[in-house]
């Protein structure tokens, strides 16, 4: 028996602007013997086929340019239907190589006015300014030499018309009969039959400048995303094994590479500092506006940028899987899921498309049919209202404000796994979140110096001293407190470590313990105001260490996994949308209720990841909409079964691939901004329907009232289109 495989291919296609475009492309490709699976992304310009070995793919590319796109491989970007070679490639290389070394602030508007410039010479482009041009030559004819019009203006319609017309007998044949191109043909031809041939050339005009006008919307909801990319330097020096450095292709760094940054540098890849420190700007990524100063076992993100000081970084991703470019993949594959919303609308627009044209033959014909009016006013009427029902509108309203979101969303650190979770994000009612790494920062920190006789300074110190060179979370802790604070760290002699109780040294002639309370307790008996102490701490959901010096108890050093700075405001902007946040922790139960006091929420601890689920699945029996926040492999379980999943930067594999969108910042204020994104969009959406549909609504009874005719049609219908492009692009800013 033979196993069949089938093969995946993917395709750069040009020329989109909006939904309707992917759907004729969908349709054709189809119908093609050999393929299994389309899935064609306008955001993105990318086609996916899945198609048998043996399929025709030459075919396939002659489909798509004939209904009037560019095709080309993905990795380069299709010119009139062809691929980039030769000088082009070079070109595009040195183009790159400048955008590489630009300021990060003048991104998008760089890129705004370099694809603006692109379009100037695109075919679409030429083609409005052929039409224009030609309509202008007959409105002068006509004036000139009256009897000549006619003509002039016919010809005017033909230079706009015929591509319009070839695009429409292809779409046709492939199986989308009632496309926008159908109905223009049919309405500017008809126009023409009845003697309106400066309408229908003026038609096909305006027709091809609403056209342009999508293209370029369509372009700048793009760039949002794509100027991410801009953002990588193209290449990094990295450290010799044999000394000195090197300098090399960012995409080609390897995992563990050594990179040498210097100020001003851009950060080819994510990776770690292991030596030096300073300020790194990561406005360009994460939208911080105070560079973050970053010391040696801090993370760094690709595309930030090094504003003093030298930095070695070790390679911890490369560049097919850094931040940015993670960013880019998942807000790409993202795109081509679809909102319930956007599912009915393509629905309504399939069966909306086909009635327009049979009201438009009942206008035409019933009217002089039954009661004897004039045949020219109501086809006149009729064309005027097959170019009224174009769908475009209506079709963009809802992609265009959802990739708009998605792109802004992924600028700020937000990931959504489509259309459909950015929808349901709107809805969430209960926020449960994990404690550890999503509420707190993960990492224990002082909180509470206590001396017993001695200076805190000195207790710091002797702590300090024993746990150097410690990697356990508690002694990092105590070496990072003692570093902020500048305390001195005294030599010690005999050092040695107790697994499960502490660290044992002499230091200036004295041993000096360091420990677990259990431990010290076992040989030495603290006072009752040190035993009060002690229970206050542990009571506040603190980790408590004693100093010992001889026999005598001289201190003691509480820590903490506190909160993230922004916690509070972070649940405050929550409930301000009416959504009610919980802690659902496996923790202690009094660390827990510390931290939930703190914050001011309800909490449930020392669960297991089956416990989380079974109460996410409670609140969803109440009723309740539910969006379970976690970073950690026991939170995957609750991730999967709540409406939304939301996985912390910084989180686990297994949290990020099951969740259905991440915060990659790990701000508990971003869970809010989720929300909140996703409620302006749905707004968006509804403000674009009632656009799209009003406009139609009122240019339908106006039209069979006589009151406007094909211009306004044609002006309504392009209006339209832009106008709900230019609302669904508020969502960038």
């Amino acid at each position: 028996m033979t196993l069949v495989t089938s093969s995946h291919t993917r395709y750069r296609v040009g020329g989109m602007d909006c939904a309707s475009c992917a759907a004729k492309i969908d349709t054709a490709l189809r119908r093609l013997p050999g393929v299994e699976d389309v899935a064609v992304s306008v955001t993105s310009r990318l086609l996916a086929v899945t198609h048998a070995p043996e399929a025709d793919l030459r075919a396939l590319e002659r489909r798509v340019v004939g209904l009037g796109y560019t095709i080309g491989p993905f990795e380069a970007e299709p010119l009139d239907g062809r691929s980039i070679d030769g000088d082009e490639a070079q070109d595009r290389s040195d183009h790159d190589r400048a955008d590489a070394t630009r300021d990060p602030t003048s991104g998008p508007s760089r890129l705004r006015d370099s694809m603006i410039g692109r379009w100037a010479g695109m075919p679409k482009a030429r083609l409005t300014i052929a039409s224009g041009l030609a309509l202008a030559i007959a409105f002068a004819t006509g004036s000139i030499a009256p009897s000549w019009s006619g003509w002039a203006f016919a010809v005017a319609m033909t230079v706009g018309l015929v591509p319009i017309a070839r695009r429409a007998i292809a779409a046709a044949l492939a199986g989308t009969p009632f496309s926008i191109e159908t109905l223009m043909t049919v309405a500017a031809i008809g126009a023409l039959v009845i003697g309106a041939g400066e309408e229908a050339a003026t038609v096909v005009f305006l027709f091809l400048v609403g056209e342009l006008l999508e293209g370029v919307a369509a372009g700048r909801a793009r760039a949002g995303i794509e100027s991410l990319t801009t953002l990588l330097p193209k290449t990094a020096l990295v450290e010799r094994d044999g000394g000195g450095t090197a300098e090399i292709a960012a995409d080609r760094l390897s995992l563990g590479a050594i990179l040498l940054v210097r100020p001003g540098d851009r950060i080819a890849a994510d990776g770690e500092i292991i030596a030096g420190e300073g300020a790194v700007d990561e406005a360009p990524v994460t939208g911080e506006s105070i560079p973050v100063h970053k010391r040696p076992g801090d993370g760094v993100f690709a595309g930030t940028v090094n504003t003093e000081g030298v930095l070695r970084v070790r390679v911890t991703a490369t560049a097919d899987d850094n931040t940015i470019a993670r960013v880019v993949r998942q807000v790409e594959e993202a795109q081509e899921s679809k909102a319930p919303t956007e599912r009915f609308v393509d629905r309504f627009a399939r069966r909306y498309t086909p009635g327009v044209v049979a009201v438009a033959a009942v206008v035409m014909l019933v009217p002089p049919l039954l009661v004897g009016a004039p045949w020219h006013e109501w086809i006149y009427k009729g064309l005027a209202l097959l170019l009224i029902g174009c769908p475009c509108a209506l079709v963009i309203s809802t992609p265009a404000a959802i990739a708009s979101a998605l792109s802004s969303g992924a600028r700020r650190g937000l990931l959504m796994k489509g259309g459909a979770v950015l929808e349901r994000l709107g809805s969430v009612t209960v926020a449960a979140l994990d404690k550890t790494g999503t509420l707190t920062t993960g990492k224990p920190v002082v909180t509470d110096i206590v001396s017993f006789g001695r200076p805190e300074t000195q207790v710091l110190s002797l702590a300090a001293s024993l746990e150097e060179g410690s990697s356990h979370p508690l002694a990092a802790a105590v070496l990072a407190r003692a570093a902020a604070d500048g305390v001195p760290i005294p030599p010690f002699a005999a050092a040695r470590a107790i697994p499960g109780r502490g660290v044992a040294g002499r230091i200036g002639g004295e041993e000096i313990f360091f420990g677990s309370v259990g431990a010290v307790t076992e040989r030495l008996s603290p006072t009752t105001d040190q035993h009060a102490l002690v229970e206050r701490l542990v009571a506040e959901g603190k980790t408590v260490s004693l100093l010992t010096a001889g026999d005598a108890i001289v201190g003691s050093i509480a820590m903490r996994d506190e909160p993230r700075p922004d916690a509070r405001s972070g649940l405050a902007a929550l409930r301000a949308l009416g959504v009610t946040p919980m802690m659902l922790t496996g923790d202690d139960r009094r660390t827990a209720a510390a931290i939930a006091d703190d914050l001011g929420l309800e909490v449930r601890a020392e669960l297991l990841p089956a416990d989380k689920l079974a109460i996410v699945r409670d609140l969803q029996a109440r009723g309740e909409v539910v969006a379970k926040v976690g970073d950690g492999i026991n939170d995957a379980p609750a991730l999967a079964a709540a409406d939304v999943g939301i996985a912390m930067g910084g989180g686990t594999d297994v949290a990020l691939e099951t969740a259905d969108a991440a915060v990659l910042h790990g701000r508990v204020g971003d869970v809010a901004r989720l929300i909140a994104l996703s409620r302006r969009t749905m707004a968006v959406i509804r403000q674009n329907i009632t656009i799209a549909l009003g406009l139609k609504a009122v240019f339908l009874v106006t039209t069979v009232a006589g009151l406007t005719g094909l211009w306004p049609a044609i002006l309504a219908d392009t209006g339209a289109t832009v106008l709900v492009t230019i609302n669904a692009l508020r969502l960038l800013r």
